[in-house]
């Protein structure tokens, strides 16, 4: 919609004909006293409708719970987080993300990620006994467009895209676990271990390289999250466009 409504800024301005059918109705509108319609009043300048360019939230509080953010952690603009939600220092949250913490909490530990599209979801209770709060420890990957329900997930590990992890389960630290697959409710992935498939199973022993890899590959979205926490703005770059248009069209609110 930004982008939209970039070229459309643009071609306006670029083309001044197309001005003067909105000055002529913005003048209109100026010219016509604005009449409340409850109480029959005209409006003052501060009672119209301004410019607002928050459009998504991001942060809903869930009665007494409010997500916290540590203040180098990054969480993407169209990133939803609601309720018992904890993002800890240098994480990352990326674009289409959906945190939900209205039954349990949901914890993103120090230097993990969570790729697009993600979404963490957790129960009031798990019918194993373990612990129903999603837990994704520190130098975690989390590949996009992966489920995870009251699972946890130990430090340096790697999670696959499009992976499910359902109730109970739980990944041991160092363990990566491919992309497609399928933990069941209560499954365990033993540490230093590669699994894989639909439900997922034993593949092999990773090798002391592989291990390595892990914590680096968190530390490398770490370091790219970086550039993108510099360019980050609360409400994005569109207010250029129409505060250009705004000028252009003598336009005070």
């Amino acid at each position: 919609m930004a982008a939209a409504l970039a070229r459309l800024s643009r071609r306006t301005l670029a083309d001044p004909s197309r001005l003067l059918p909105l000055r002529r109705l913005l003048s209109a509108e100026a010219a016509a006293p604005a009449v409340s319609p409850a109480a029959g009043q005209p409006l003052t300048p501060s009672d119209r409708v301004k410019w607002d360019y928050r459009g998504q939230r991001r942060i809903i509080p869930l009665g007494q719970w409010v997500p916290n953010i540590a203040v180098d952690a990054y969480v993407a603009p169209n990133v939803v987080l609601a309720g018992q939600v904890t993002v800890c220092d240098g994480a990352s949250v990326w674009n289409g993300a959906v945190l939900r913490g209205d039954l349990n909490k949901i914890t993103v530990g120090f230097c993990s990620n969570v790729q697009e599209r993600c979404v963490l979801h957790a129960a009031w209770k798990s019918p194993t006994g373990l612990p129903a709060e999603t837990l994704v420890e520190r130098y975690v990957t989390v590949g996009a467009y992966s489920l995870l329900r009251s699972c946890t997930i130990e430090p340096e590990c790697i999670i696959g895209q499009h992976s499910i992890l359902m109730e109970g389960s739980l990944v041991e630290t160092n363990s990566i676990l491919e992309s497609g697959s399928v933990l069941p409710p209560g499954r365990r992935i033993p540490t230093g271990e590669l699994w894989a498939g639909n439900p997922a199973r034993f593949v092999r022993k990773l090798t002391h390289e592989e291990i390595l890899e892990i914590p680096k590959l968190a530390v490398a979205i770490n370091d790219l999250m970086q550039s993108h926490f510099s360019e980050f703005l609360p409400y994005s770059t569109v207010y250029l466009e129409v505060e250009k248009m705004k000028k252009a069209l003598s336009i005070s609110l």
